[in-house]
């Protein structure tokens, strides 16, 4: 890894089980993970453009790893450029998504910011379910692509129109396009909630002793009336609501039609969580979500996806973190914390420490 965020430059084997990386606040913990789940989605957890990952000395960063994945050995990289597209490689053959670079393996990341996932607006919950079904679904990838393509023209046409009437010929297209994508989007975030609430709830049930009941349902237009009907359906169902829509989006300048106001409702026996639940439920409830996650990620590629836990532990009570550290096994992982405490001890694997963007 070569010029990505604080680090000037690293090369590092890890331990095929767990890594445990310590150091001091604001070292480069974090980036570490955010390279690594870089490269299983093109995508950064934290960062909204690609510029944002460049050190800021630096005219490029490259980022690079040997994987073994689905029985088979993979190189993988990721060359990040200030002035032109950045190029990706899987086994030095060029890809054009990072959507493809999930067709090798995938990552599951947990920082403390996902404890209040519950508490959070829907965007929040929208995000969980986009960046789990990128990976695991490149018609997805490429659906939500395409939508978020079409949302940015309609708004901008609704946005001009007053100044510039002619705009609005170009509106039916666009609208076909949000009817045609959203379609696709509901169809997979329907079948993957079906299989987050069966996960989250056994893990909630355990996390909790048995005495608390996750329910977990998707949520999205209101003229759907069957999330999980052919998309041929839902797209006659989306057309509908905009359609009876068409005169409020004008007035108000704005895309009110659209499976880009979906969520997800989450409740524990019977109560909506985000109103009524306490901090130590929603927490419970948030970690139930991202273990499910991985169980899901596990079942559709026969392996389980490489597992990052950014400083949640310490977030975490004794119980809670038990918890948490019992069911990692199986898989790759990435815990960092502050101190080179017991993890080490407790997990094996290999123990690095970060100072100043370098590994010590």
């Amino acid at each position: 890894m070569t010029g990505f965020r604080n680090y000037s430059a690293v090369d590092v084997p890890f331990d095929q089980r767990c890594n445990v990386i310590f150091g001091d606040n604001a070292q480069g913990k974090t980036n570490l993970l955010e390279a690594i789940v870089y490269l299983s989605c093109g995508k950064s957890p934290r960062a909204r453009s690609d510029r944002e990952l460049i050190g800021f000395d630096a005219q490029g960063a490259r980022l690079c790893a040997r994987v073994h994945a689905r029985e088979r050995e993979f190189e993988m990289e990721a060359a990040l450029y200030r002035g032109k597209r950045r190029r990706l490689t899987v086994n030095k053959v060029p890809v054009k998504s990072g959507a493809e670079l999930s067709q090798v393996y995938n990552t599951v990341f947990f920082c403390p910011d996902d404890l209040y996932l519950i508490r959070q607006g829907a965007a929040a919950r929208r995000k969980f379910l986009d960046t789990a079904l990128c990976q695991l679904r490149p018609r997805y990838a490429a659906a939500l692509a395409a939508y978020g393509r079409a949302y940015e023209q309609k708004t901008r046409i609704l946005r001009d129109a007053e100044e510039r009437p002619d705009l609005l010929a170009a509106l039916p297209e666009f609208n076909a396009q949000l009817v045609r994508f959203g379609a696709v989007l509901i169809h997979y975030r329907h079948q993957f909630t079906l299989r987050l609430a069966e996960h989250a709830a056994a893990v909630h049930r355990a996390c909790s002793g048995g005495r608390e009941e996750l329910e977990v349902r998707y949520a999205t237009v209101s003229s759907v009336t069957d999330p999980g009907a052919p998309v041929e359906e839902i797209a006659r169902q989306l057309q509908s609501h905009m359609d009876a829509h068409a005169q409020a989006e004008r007035a108000t300048r704005l895309c009110l039609s659209g499976p880009h106001k979906d969520d997800l409702l989450v409740s524990i026996d019977g109560r909506e969580a985000k109103q009524y639940a306490s901090q130590g439920q929603t927490r419970t409830a948030a970690l139930s979500l991202k273990l499910a996650e991985r169980e899901i990620y596990h079942s559709a590629a026969g392996e389980y996806p490489v597992l990052l836990l950014d400083d949640v532990l310490s977030e975490l009570d004794p119980r809670r973190q038990e918890f948490v550290l019992n069911r990692i096994a199986g898989g790759q992982v990435f815990i960092t914390c502050c101190e080179d405490d017991r993890l080490a001890e407790l997990l094996g694997g290999k123990v690095l420490h970060v100072h100043a963007g370098a590994l010590v």
